[in-house]
């Protein structure tokens, strides 16, 4: 229904958020048992639901990625999108809810939850996307919604419009209340609600409620407000008029009741996104989607998927226009991205064949290789421009991998490419100090999934430890020193000799090479050789690792007419300096990183215990701009103590903490710390 009262037509695309176990997966399943796309209810928790269908995600009893399903209801195609709830994976939901038209975001009846229902509901309040809040678990709801909605509201910038009351039964929730229909409705399990009639408690407190409702309404209609002002009763149409088009502004967002696993309260739910959902159209419109020059269909990719047999897939909205199977796409720019092998429709892990998609349609695109996931593409030779952006949430857990197999090493490259393609939240890097290859991603179980399905997946065994961490080390003092090579094994032999003023400078100046030779006691041409041959040793220091912070002057020398030559002057360059840094008072530096570490204030005091048991430096807090309730501490923090920092933060912060740490300066480490680390790498020298 929209402002001029008729109902929106055509396919929808409607994604379930909210906080890790509120219930998305089984809201989908009762979803779909309900309208009947499937025969059978099928449990979370024994792994027979179409959602959370993956191995992994079975495994661990919890979403690790988006589960995409359709069913029709009353005539109309529903596309459902469930986005996993922990924090690790939330990545999953941001290119999906680009071209969604409705949010669907579960939160159980739990205060616990309201910070990860803010870090949900502040992605959709700054990408505008309509949302209703349904309350789970009202099975085991022991608190008045009214007291619970309010206590939600600090999660939500947008004004919370309670749109069902439950109907108690002693400590039960038996059924709900419409505010909007001014109905009654008792849950039946499994099955549709029964209208009843209310008891006259039921009916006072429904018209406190709905007054309650209509007082919110009215605050952006200014006539709904004169008929309050006069106990004038508004139409429903009218009603819902309002109650559509302040969702669809973002001006609202509506809470409805139910009990997922019981379907309770969903086929309540399925009528108000039938009647009062957006379509298409709207959310192409909300995009800045263009009319195409000859009416060519616009698509936005929401997810990348590699099939065992199929290849990649391109999970994709159609918001304008109709995509038959063998259209060539184009990107921004007209980047030909290629054409397209084989249309499909998802469900859950499975797919089926079609030969066509339209306009509000969801559909897996076959074999466009160069199509990533947020892309938007077009049929039109010119392209189009990106329609969303959506920025890839900083890395806060690392991983070092590497095949077992040595055979192996070719495949796990090529793997990880898939991988990352899959899920843009999972950077690889290749460090080429320590040669090792390094994942890095959004939590321990976020890398654990990944090498969960590197081995199960792509059949690759591999071996995982904590990144190296770049420690250098210096001089203290300074020291002159004399390097001879000198080598005669018949015919020409080998001669250079120099003498190398070695002194320690400031911190992060790194390396200096000069030379004050007088009277041609080493040629000029020989300077870059010397110096060449001072970095060699400048590669492995006395204490195993790479020098930096000092300077090397070569003052004196002598050399040989016939056996003198750029490598004999290399190798007395390296002699020197192997000889004299042991006796420049060698310490080791370690990289000292900014940690910006964001959480709901109620743990600060706790973060800040944390910096200093990891030998950090507290440089102080404040406020999080735009995070009501929010701090972020800010400290400097050795590398070594980050690796594990995360999991730490989230078990105090009902795993919503995050951080972002950022390289500050190198610093001298002493003591027993020191030693740790000297030993640690004796042995694996």
């Amino acid at each position: 229904m929209g402002q001029t009262g008729r109902r929106v037509e055509g396919p929808r695309c409607i994604a379930i958020v909210g906080p890790f176990g509120s219930g998305k997966t089984t809201l989908l399943e009762a979803l779909l048992a309900r309208t009947g796309a499937i025969n059978k209810f099928g449990s979370v928790a024994s792994g027979g639901s179409v959602g959370d269908g993956s191995q992994e995600a079975r495994a661990h009893q919890m979403s690790v990625e988006a589960n995409i399903a359709e069913t029709d209801f009353m005539g109309d195609t529903y596309t459902f999108i469930d986005c996993p709830g922990s924090v690790e994976f939330q990545f999953e939901s941001l290119p999906a809810l680009s071209a969604v038209d409705l949010v669907i975001v579960v939160c159980e009846p739990d205060e616990k939850k309201i910070p990860a229902l803010q870090v949900i509901l502040k992605q959709l309040e700054e990408r505008n996307i309509p949302r209703i809040l349904f309350l789970n678990k009202m099975d085991k709801c022991t608190t008045r919604v009214r007291e619970l909605v309010e206590a939600f509201q600090q999660a939500s910038n947008t004004p919370l419009l309670l749109r069902q009351i439950p109907i108690w039964k002693g400590e039960q929730v038996i059924g709900s209340i419409d505010l909007a229909l001014e109905r009654a409705f008792m849950y039946q399990e499994h099955a549709p609600s029964q209208l009843i009639d209310m008891s006259t408690d039921d009916q006072e407190r429904e018209w406190e409620a709905r007054y309650s409702m209509l007082e919110t309404l009215s605050d952006h209609d200014d006539k709904l407000m004169e008929m309050l002002l006069e106990d004038m009763e508004p139409s429903k149409e009218q009603v819902f008029a309002d109650l559509v088009a302040e969702m669809r502004k973002g001006q609202v967002m509506p809470v409805l009741i139910g009990a997922a696993e019981q379907e309770s309260g969903v086929l309540r739910l399925l009528k108000v996104l039938r009647h009062e959902g957006l379509g298409v159209t709207y959310t192409a419109d909300r995009l800045g989607c263009p009319d195409m020059p000859n009416g060519e269909p616009v698509l936005q990719v929401m997810k990348s998927i590699h099939t065992s047999h199929g290849g990649k897939l391109s999970i994709s909205r159609v918001l304008k226009g109709k995509v038959t199977d063998g259209d060539i796409f184009y990107a921004a720019n007209g980047e030909e991205i290629g054409r397209v092998s084989g249309l499909f429709h998802v469900q859950g892990q499975k797919t089926v064949k079609d030969s066509g998609a339209e306009a509000g349609e969801v559909i897996a695109l076959g074999k466009l290789d160069n199509a990533h996931t947020g892309i938007t593409l077009t049929t039109a030779k010119e392209g189009i421009d990106p329609l969303d952006a959506f920025e890839i949430p900083s890395p806060v857990y690392a991983m070092a991998v590497r095949p077992k197999e040595h055979r192996d090493e070719v495949k796990l490259h090529a793997t990880l490419q898939k991988l990352a393609e899959e899920d843009p939240s999972l950077i690889i890097e290749q460090n080429q100090d320590s040669s090792e290859t390094i994942l890095r991603g959004q939590g321990e179980m976020h890398l654990r999934v990944a090498l969960e399905r590197l081995e199960g997946k792509y059949s690759i065994n591999i071996d995982s430890h904590i990144p190296a961490i770049p420690y250098k080390e210096t001089i203290r003092k300074g020291v002159t020193v004399r390097g001879r090579h000198k080598k005669q094994s018949g015919g020409h032999g080998q001669f250079g000799d120099v003498v190398i003023d070695i002194k320690p400078l400031e911190r992060g100046e790194g390396f200096q090479f000069s030379e004050t030779i007088t009277g041609g006691v080493v040629p000029k041409q020989y300077f870059g050789s010397v110096e060449n041959g001072i970095r060699d040793a400048l590669v492995k220091g006395s204490l195993g690792f790479e020098v930096v912070d000092l300077a090397a002057n070569l003052s004196d020398g002598s050399y040989h007419t016939v056996d003198s030559s750029d490598q004999a002057f290399r190798s007395a360059g390296t002699l020197a300096m192997r000889e004299g840094l042991p006796q420049c008072s060698p310490v080791l530096l370690e990289p000292i990183m900014n940690v910006k570490i964001a959480v709901p204030n109620d743990v600060t005091a706790k973060v800040n215990t944390i910096v200093a048991g990891r030998r950090g430096q507290l440089m102080g807090y404040d406020a999080r701009p735009g995070w009501e309730g929010w701090d972020v501490v800010e400290s400097l923090m050795p590398q070594s103590e980050i690796s594990d920092l995360i999991i730490e933060l989230r078990s105090i912060s009902a795993g919503v903490a995050s951080f972002e740490a950022t390289f500050n300066h190198m610093q001298e480490l002493t003591g027993r710390q020191a030693d740790l680390v000297l030993e640690a790498a004796k042995e694996e020298g």
